[in-house]
């Protein structure tokens, strides 16, 4: 079973007071509803949360399990390190996941699941716009481990990515949602006015 790593300890600066991952979709929190979605295509997910206690940590219901990150407000490096130290020896590949992913569906996450096998040759699988923009979420081969284990800063592997360009299979979603994030108050209203019709 691949492990699905959800990235969910940034500080949302850019909200303005507001915390963007408890931020109410349909009556659930968008952290809980991420965290559904990565159960519906993986029993085993790992949430990185800040130091508890923390209003997020309710929302990572069982089996799903927190992963407590005492130093996340040194950037999204550190919960990648925290979540890769808990893979075992014979963990083939795993899902990176950003929690405020609005739009990601759990056939998006099938999606880029199923590419493992039809491409076996890359190294990493990766979410990409409709028009062909790489995006979210992504997965890791386990050779890459090693790499993401070591981050710092907040640049979430970039160069790592970079390197692999080569290696990488594309998998293309519908609209912008492999992309689309919402980080301050004027994103939630714009998508909140786009999907009123929904």
């Amino acid at each position: 079973m691949m492990p699905v790593l959800i990235l969910a300890a940034g500080a949302s600066f850019r909200m303005r007071g507001q915390d963007k991952l408890l931020m109410d979709i349909d009556g659930v929190p968008l952290l809980a509803r991420q965290v559904r979605r990565a159960l519906s295509v993986s029993e085993d997910v790992r949430v990185a949360l800040p130091a508890a206690p923390h209003p997020r940590y309710a929302c990572v219901a069982p089996p799903a399990r927190a992963i407590d990150v005492p130093d996340a407000d040194e950037g999204m490096a550190a919960s990648l390190r925290r979540l890769i130290a808990t893979l075992g020896p014979d963990t083939p590949t795993a899902m990176i996941l950003l929690a405020d992913l609005p739009d990601i569906t759990v056939s998006d996450l099938k999606a880029v699941m199923g590419a493992v096998q039809t491409h076996p040759n890359a190294r990493i699988w990766r979410g990409a716009t409709q028009d062909g923009k790489p995006g979210h979420p992504l997965i890791i081969r386990a050779d890459l481990f090693s790499d993401f284990a070591t981050l710092t800063g907040d640049t979430g592997g970039q160069h790592i990515l970079a390197q692999c360009k080569a290696d990488t299979c594309l998998v293309p979603l519908a609209g912008q949602r492999a992309r689309l994030d919402l980080d301050t108050p004027e994103d939630w209203a714009a998508w909140r006015a786009s999907t009123a019709g929904d």
